[in-house]
């Protein structure tokens, strides 16, 4: 199969096969995936995917990792100094309005739909918490236990919501989701992970 050119509005190959998981993984059961079936959606040879990935399982990481990498709400820190509502406003009216963080959810949530296994599960679990201690700048083996628990607890409400999220996206609204006990909730709980003081965030939080 010839190469595409560089000024073609083919994505590249590694695309199209992290394209085709996402799209086998909506119609069958991971375990029921195999390299054929990837080669052929993508329309690739088994050279270019093996290439690219030892296996089903690098290529499902791979694929996971650049979906949780470029997320904003993970990569984007919050600032401690700044409105806790006015911030989620800001990442929430984003979210409601781009297609691409609509498709990124659709796409993540099959890991904790029916089709997945308990691999792609511990994947995004670690993917999700490496992501945030990146953003956050903190050392994964200088951790305190509050830090510690606090990343374990987030990386697992997110499996929690993205579980739910074929139903929620039918039915969250917006209201819903700037809702201002959420805003402080969701800022508050990221700001504690990082190295900011909390004190004077929750002392304006608290005493407005």
């Amino acid at each position: 199969m010839p190469r595409p050119r560089r000024d073609s509005n083919i994505p590249p190959a590694k695309e199209r096969m992290e394209t085709a998981f996402w799209s086998l993984l909506d119609e069958r059961e991971y375990r029921r995936i195999t390299v054929t079936d990837i080669v052929h959606r993508a329309q690739v040879n088994r050279n270019s995917f093996y290439y690219h990935f030892s296996g089903l399982p690098e290529l499902a990481d791979a694929a996971i990792l650049a979906e949780v990498q470029t997320s904003p709400l993970i990569q984007e820190a919050p600032d401690p100094n700044a409105d806790p509502q006015e911030q989620w406003r800001r990442r929430v009216a984003h979210f409601m309005s781009s297609t691409r963080e609509q498709q990124r959810l659709d796409r993540l949530a099959l890991l904790a739909g029916p089709h997945s296994s308990p691999e792609l599960v511990e994947s995004l679990h670690d993917f999700a918490r490496m992501s945030l201690l990146q953003t956050l700048d903190l050392d994964a083996g200088h951790l305190d236990l509050k830090t510690d628990l606090l990343l374990d607890f987030t990386a697992g409400g997110l499996l929690s919501i993205l579980k739910r999220w074929p139903a929620l996206r039918q039915s969250v609204s917006m209201d819903d989701l700037l809702n201002d006990d959420i805003a402080v909730l969701a800022m508050g709980i990221y700001l504690s992970m990082s190295k900011e003081n909390m004190l004077a965030y929750w002392n304006r939080i608290y005493n407005k």
